[in-house]
């Protein structure tokens, strides 16, 4: 009996033990970290089109695709077992970084414009310049004049670069222009304002990148490293770049007082550094809104996107009159109508940017959230500040007025990580 008793024991524990087991590997899948699960063969495929590979070189750059390729840039989806890629239509992505496999940050993963944008643009393309509603993209931008001129250029002149409709290139300087030259991030560093370093499939990227949006050339030659409030450019690939990670501006309109007080210090330090800065730059807003602006975890506010930010250079001033920006070409037409009128650059108040703060962005991070008086003399401030109509002093000075009624009011504790303990020690603050 005690030996039959045994044998059925015996039975029915070899029968419940792979049960045990995948049990057991069920809950350590759920409750082990994602980025600590040894990486499985994934079942997704990149494809060029997600990436816009395949329309290189009228693309970006590819400083960043290794990263992509060896799962060392992830996006979100990708933290679940199914390893799906997003949408390919959306503008932003969600993602992670990592330079060791075992430490990830927090990344954004953005089109330099929508998808439909970028199709619309390629068929207009093919279009004007092939007669056909489909073509080599790259093939039909290397045979226009402008892109013939680059190929023989030595150095990036704003010859080269006038009838561009992005902001920062509608008062161009020779020194501004070396910059961009010197510091480019898709070629590697010779440190020189002439182009002997570049490919000419560099000159096409640089080219188009400078058409369809300066952003990524802005974090460039005005990195964060310097003190610039720019986000970090970690690379890019195809017709997608890669930045360090913000929260934008509008997840903190209904903020506490003391984390709107404090935002709202930092762009009005940031808007006052666009004016005055070493490098004698103006750099201006042509719009802002609540994306425009950025925060990081440790509190630290940035500009996030720098799309619609010009550059005027007070050093040397533009080099290109007003007449001779009215030249147009597809380079001039690929995200907007090129019918769009020049902004004459002697016009361009020195707080322009100052004003679209005061009247889109800081009413609503800091409207209802003080005690009158104090309310009331910072509505009274926002109002003088936010009037396009006044000379530049009274509005600078209706900007310094709220200041001084809200440094007061800025906290000092470890909420506030990017200037805590420091805030305690330093006048600075």
């Amino acid at each position: 009996m005690r030996s039959w008793l045994h044998c059925l024991c015996s039975n029915f524990l070899v029968w419940l033990l792979p049960f045990l087991f995948l049990n057991c590997s069920l809950f350590l899948e759920a409750t082990v970290s994602p980025s600590s699960v040894p990486r499985v063969k994934p079942n997704y495929s990149f494809g060029r089109t997600f990436l816009g590979l395949d329309k290189c070189n009228a693309c970006i750059g590819t400083s960043i695709c290794k990263k992509f390729f060896k799962e060392e840039i992830r996006f979100d989806s990708w933290l679940s077992s199914r390893l799906k890629l997003p949408p390919n239509y959306l503008s932003c992505y969600s993602g992670n970084y990592t330079d060791d496999t075992k430490s990830w940050r927090p990344v954004e993963i953005s089109r330099l414009t929508t998808k439909y944008q970028h199709d619309q643009s390629d068929k207009r393309i093919c279009t004007s310049l092939a007669h056909s509603k489909s073509c080599s993209i790259e093939r039909a931008l290397w045979k226009t004049e402008r892109f013939q001129k680059w190929l023989k250029a030595k150095r990036l002149t704003p010859d080269l670069v006038q009838g561009l409709l992005t902001p920062m290139l509608r008062c161009p300087s020779q020194r501004l222009l070396d910059r961009i030259v010197r510091r480019y991030a898709e070629v590697p560093d010779a440190g020189s304002v002439f182009m002997d370093h570049f490919a000419d499939r560099d000159k096409l990227r640089l080219l188009y990148t400078l058409s369809v949006n300066a952003h990524p050339i802005i974090l460039q030659i005005f990195p964060g490293a310097e003190g610039w409030p720019f986000p970090k450019y970690l690379g890019s690939c195809g017709r997608l770049i890669v930045t360090m990670s913000t929260r934008p501006l509008k997840e903190f309109y209904g903020s506490s007082s003391d984390i709107a007080t404090d935002l709202a210090l930092q762009l009005l330090t940031i808007i006052d550094s666009m004016r005055n800065n070493d490098l004698n730059y103006l750099f201006y807003f042509t719009h802002v809104d609540a994306g425009t602006f950025g925060v990081f975890n440790n509190g630290h506010l940035f500009i996030r996107d720098a799309s619609t930010l010009g550059v005027i250079d007070k050093q040397e001033g533009s080099q290109l009159t007003d007449g001779q920006q009215e030249h147009k070409d597809v380079f001039s037409c690929l995200v907007t109508d090129c019918q769009s009128a020049f902004t004459s650059c002697n016009s361009i108040k020195h707080t322009q940017s100052l004003i679209m703060v005061c009247e889109e962005l800081l009413p609503k991070l800091l409207k209802e959230k003080f005690l009158s008086p104090v309310q009331e003399k910072i509505d009274r401030a926002l109002r003088t500040c936010a009037d396009s109509f006044l000379p530049d002093q009274k509005v600078i000075t209706a900007a310094q007025a709220l200041v001084g009624i809200l440094k007061p009011l800025q906290p000092c504790d470890s909420r506030f990580a990017y200037r805590y303990p420091d805030c305690k020690y330093s006048a600075k603050y």
